[in-house]
């Protein structure tokens, strides 16, 4: 008798979930996202998000027009540079540094899917500024993305996580690259900084620390030994040797000699010449086409990104001329 009442409840079971199936009561993956979306805007009185429905059937991407940008629309044959900033729903993943956090390539070979359907879709145009939401089905989906464990703080996105981005589509890298440093000058408070209105490192920084004293001239034919710290714009160092009058201090000693100036990159070789001898100190700062420009370079360090300014403290200490 209680078999028969085990195997009798059993099969109510099974016959109550295929009910709730047929009657559509258990959401799909994309209502389940929708679901989330509209929790999380709630959760985080977010106002002005509008849906795509771009081709009249829904993607589930929500989003907000932060500034509009201009000009063409952009196809996903085009190449784009944008920034962004990047969150799970679960706040378990957050990056906030647009320093390392960037893209420069083709629209098509952006990812998540998510993210470029939005670009594509909602976007459209070069100086652009939006705030994306992305439903996990069109994000990383039930693997999620990343290394290491999901309760890692920024190592790991989990899976079946909506996304939020926030986005800027550079129009203009040069004027952002400078907007770039001029915000670096000003968040860390330095001064007596000048810019180089003309010729081929136009739009560089530069301030001699130490002048020069008893040194010979650098010439694209010298032998320069110097010490020298390297920075990105959030002060994150990618390359470093140690010198006294180098604030801040460096963790090594070795100092470096550069026998081929024609081989370093054109910033950093300008502010040399504008040293104009040894036995002095420069620093600058450097927009990124006078870097490593639209490549990744690899730091002692760290990486240093695509497209990043530079910060340098040099202190040369020896000049020969080859």
């Amino acid at each position: 008798m209680k078999k028969t009442l085990f195997t009798l409840l059993i099969l109510s079971t099974v016959v109550g979930i295929m009910s709730c199936r047929k009657s559509g009561s258990m959401p799909n993956i994309k209502q389940y996202d929708d679901q989330q979306i509209q929790s999380y805007i709630s959760a985080n009185s977010i106002s002005g998000m509008k849906r795509d429905t771009v081709g009249g059937d829904t993607t589930g991407i929500y989003y907000q027009i932060i500034q509009q940008g201009t000009g063409a629309q952009f196809d996903y044959t085009d190449s784009l540079f944008f920034t962004y900033t990047l969150k799970s729903f679960d706040g378990l993943y957050n990056n906030t540094d647009t320093v390392t956090d960037h893209f420069d390539g083709l629209l098509g070979h952006t990812a998540p899917k998510g993210l470029t359907t939005a670009l594509h879709d909602v976007v459209k145009y070069k100086g652009t500024k939006v705030r994306i939401l992305i439903p996990s089905h069109l994000a990383y989906g039930l693997a999620g993305a990343g290394s290491g464990s999901k309760t890692i703080v920024n190592g790991r996105i989990a899976g079946n996580q909506c996304l939020d981005y926030t986005l800027y589509v550079v129009p203009d890298l040069v004027a952002y690259d400078d907007q770039v440093i001029q915000n670096y000058i000003a968040a860390n408070n330095l001064s007596g900084y000048t810019k180089l209105l003309s010729g081929p490192a136009t739009g560089m920084y530069y301030k001699i620390t130490v002048p020069p004293v008893n040194g010979n001239l650098i010439t694209y034919n010298s032998s320069v030994t110097l010490y020298y710290t390297g920075q990105l714009m959030d002060n994150s160092f990618f390359d470093e040797t140690y010198a006294p009058t180098v604030i801040p201090p460096a963790t090594t000693t070795t100092a470096t000699t550069f026998t081929d100036l024609q081989q370093i990159t054109p910033g950093f070789r300008t502010g040399l010449f504008l040293l104009g001898s040894g036995n002095g100190s420069i620093s600058l700062l450097i927009p990124s086409r006078l870097a490593y420009g639209n490549t990744s370079s690899s730091g002692s360090t760290t990486t240093i990104p695509a497209n990043s300014c530079l910060r340098f403290e040099v202190q040369v200490t020896t000049v020969v001329t080859n």
